[in-house]
């Protein structure tokens, strides 16, 4: 992004530590920097040295499983994304041991121009087994997932994610670009149902936006955040904040941890949305009108107050939703879509 466009800088906190996170940290509704939260990890002092030692490091835990990787051309541009008419990518994207990635990122480590090498969101405790009991955060009752992206220099574009996240960079340095939820109509979001991997993406170029193509964007600009990140550093990123990731060094190592304080019966939001586009999207303005106001009384504005006409034993899912009702509910969902 031009330097005369760069949004200010996420606030940066000094002193946390990997097993003591304040919980005003997880409960934050706007970005922090962690500033050296994994430095004193295994993994942070042996993976930042070089890919070698990485690879060297790594190799306790690796599996001869394949993992996911994401690759392009020679010469290419390092920003994943979309063919020039949106019918497919600009990456392939296959399947390897990560001890075979590793080698292609270290045969290309020298070229100015090598093709991206991406392995993205791979599952720690099932990948690299081992890993997480000597590199970890302590995280109270939360249970997330901890994953793990490696590569060489690439530009993700902007996204979401639904669950709450920190980012910890344990090799290379990294940039992450990060909006508000309300900045989603500045951001020019392309397809939702054809996607790089499984998000919607802003379509603006940030290393050079096209403002007459992409005009809105000069104010998502102007409520956006930046976090440059060291190894040892970490990002949290609160839930449904847009960010664009950029791998700033010939070889990076990102650790990440997603989480929800929802219960995982109840579903991704994002699978209400898609049904929302397929029955209500294309409805008369009127008929729209009457259903939102069904979901903002029952779904958005709910308040247990309106319910209490009904006895408590006959409310259904006008109450809370418990593990069985949710199981009830996801049943009639299909049989209705059949």
């Amino acid at each position: 992004m031009p330097a005369s466009t760069m949004p200010k800088p996420v606030r940066e906190l000094n002193g946390c530590r990997a097993d003591a996170i304040p919980d005003f940290v997880l409960q934050s509704q706007e970005p922090l920097i962690l500033k050296g939260l994994v430095s004193e990890w295994p993994a942070t002092k042996s993976c930042s040295a070089s890919l070698n030692s990485a690879a060297t490091y790594l190799s306790k835990f690796w599996t001869p499983q394949p993992v996911t990787a994401y690759v392009t051309d020679s010469g290419s541009e390092n920003r994943l994304f979309y063919n020039d008419d949106f019918t497919d990518f600009n990456f392939r994207r296959g399947t390897a041991p990560l001890h075979q990635i590793m080698q292609k990122l270290s045969e290309h480590s020298a070229e100015k121009t090598p093709p991206v090498i991406y392995v993205g969101s791979t599952m720690v405790d099932k990948f690299l087994p081992g890993f997480r009991a000597i590199n970890d955060l302590a995280m109270g009752e939360l249970r997330p997932l901890m994953s793990m992206w490696i590569g060489n220099r690439s530009r993700i574009s902007a996204h979401y994610d639904f669950p709450d996240n920190i980012a910890c960079v344990v090799a290379g340095k990294r940039r992450f670009t990060l909006f508000p939820p309300d900045q989603l109509p500045n951001l020019y979001i392309g397809p939702v149902d054809r996607t790089p991997a499984g998000q919607a993406i802003s379509l603006v170029d940030f290393d050079k936006p096209d403002l007459g193509r992409f005009p809105r964007f000069a104010e998502a600009i102007m409520h956006a955040q930046v976090a440059d990140l060291d190894p040892g550093d970490a990002v949290f990123i609160p839930s449904m904040w847009w960010h664009h990731v950029e791998s700033l060094s010939a070889f990076n190592i990102l650790v990440n941890y997603w989480w929800t304080t929802s219960a995982d019966y109840l579903g991704a939001p994002s699978a209400a949305l898609m049904h929302a586009m397929l029955s209500l999207k294309d409805l008369p303005e009127s008929k729209k009108a009457v259903w939102k106001n069904l979901f903002n009384y029952y779904v958005f504005d709910a308040d247990p107050k309106s319910f209490e006409h009904i006895p408590e034993s006959g409310r259904g899912v006008l109450s809370e939703v418990s593990k069985e009702m949710a199981a009830w509910m996801r049943s009639e969902i299909i049989s209705k879509l059949q």
